[in-house]
C-alpha cells in the first residue's frame, strides 16, 4: 500500500476515538449569511459545539476556495493553493463537513463538489467565512455531545488539524463514535477494525472529511496524484460472509491536478494522506 513520510514522528496512537450522543436533524441556510455562521448558530441552538454535515443543495455566491497542492516546504508533505472564487453563484452538488472548535471559537473543515454557471464542476475546500449563501442550502446534521472536534497542533503532520476531543457521555442518548485516522492507514480497514475492536456489526458514516494519497476505486479507475481533497458521500458497514465488519466508502475528491473523481473506495489502496474525520453511528451491535 502507498505511504508517505511524514515531517514529524509518528504518533503512536493511530486511530482518535471517543464516544458520544448523536441526534439527527435537518437544516436550512437562508440567503445572506456565511457558511460558517449559519452552521455556528445552527450548533449552538443545539446546545453543542460539535456536529458533522452532509450537503445537500443550494447555492453560494460568492463561494471561495482552495485547492489541494504540493507543498513548497519540506514542513509539510501537500499543503492548500492560493485562494480561488467562483465565478458567480455556484450550485452545490456534495459535500460534508466537520464542525468543531479552534481556540474556544467555532470552526469547519469542509471538502464539496459544486457546479458554476458555465456548467463546469469544480471541487475543492470552502473557506466558511467568505462563502456566502445565496440560494437555501439544505444540510443533513448530526449533532455530536459528550465527544466532538478541536483544532489543535498535531506534530506528525505539521498542521493545526481537526482532532477527537473526549468529554462526559450521558446515559439514554443514541451511542455514536467520534473518529480521526492518523496518516498512512487505510480508511476502510481502520474503520472495519475499529469496529470489530468495538463489538459493532452494523453502522453508518456520517459526516467524512479529509485527504487520500491517490485514489483506488473498487470498479478499477485510479487517481494518481497523490495530493487529494475528499469527502464521503455515504458510507455502511456491515458484516462481510464471515461475520466480519465491511466498510462500503463512497466519496467524491479532487486531485492537486484538478481531477475530479466519485465512486467507491477499494477496501486495503487508499491510505490517508494527512487526516480524516468522520463519525460512526452503530446500528447493531455483534
Amino acid at each position: 500500500m502507498r505511504g508517505i513520510e511524514q515531517p514529524g514522528p509518528v504518533h503512536p496512537e493511530r486511530v482518535q476515538c471517543a464516544a458520544a450522543n448523536i441526534r439527527a436533524v435537518d437544516v436550512k441556510l437562508h440567503q445572506g449569511m456565511t457558511l460558517l455562521d449559519g452552521l455556528a448558530d445552527v450548533v449552538r441552538s443545539h446546545g453543542v459545539s460539535s456536529a458533522v454535515f452532509s450537503l445537500r443543495g443550494g447555492s453560494f455566491e460568492p463561494l471561495a476556495f482552495y485547492m489541494p497542492a504540493l507543498s513548497e516546504s519540506p514542513k509539510h508533505v501537500a499543503y492548500f493553493s492560493e485562494r480561488f472564487e467562483s465565478p458567480g453563484e455556484a450550485r452545490i452538488d456534495s459535500g460534508s463537513i466537520t464542525f468543531g472548535l479552534r481556540g474556544g471559537e467555532p470552526s469547519l473543515h469542509c471538502h464539496a463538489i459544486w457546479i458554476e454557471p458555465d456548467g463546469r464542476r469544480r471541487s475543492g475546500h470552502l473557506i466558511p467565512a467568505e462563502s456566502r449563501v445565496a440560494s437555501s442550502v439544505h444540510l443533513e446534521a448530526w449533532m455530536l455531545d459528550g465527544a466532538g472536534f478541536e483544532v489543535m497542533a498535531d506534530s506528525e503532520t505539521n498542521f493545526n488539524l481537526m482532532q477527537v476531543s473526549a468529554g462526559v457521555v450521558r446515559s439514554g442518548g443514541t451511542q455514536a463514535f467520534v473518529v480521526r485516522l492518523r496518516p498512512n492507514q487505510d480508511l476502510c480497514l481502520a474503520l472495519e477494525s475499529l469496529c470489530a475492536e468495538r463489538g459493532i456489526r452494523r453502522a453508518s458514516i456520517r459526516g467524512g472529511v479529509g485527504s487520500l494519497i491517490g485514489t483506488v476505486f473498487e470498479d478499477g479507475r485510479t487517481v494518481e496524484p497523490f495530493v487529494t481533497e475528499v469527502f464521503i458521500r455515504t458510507g455502511e458497514i456491515e458484516p462481510g460472509t464471515d461475520g466480519a465488519p465491511v466498510a462500503s466508502v463512497d466519496v467524491g475528491l479532487v486531485a492537486h491536478s484538478g481531477e475530479i473523481a466519485e465512486g467507491r473506495l477499494k477496501r486495503g489502496e487508499n491510505p490517508v494522506l494527512i487526516t480524516f474525520e468522520l463519525v460512526i453511528e452503530p446500528h447493531e451491535w455483534a
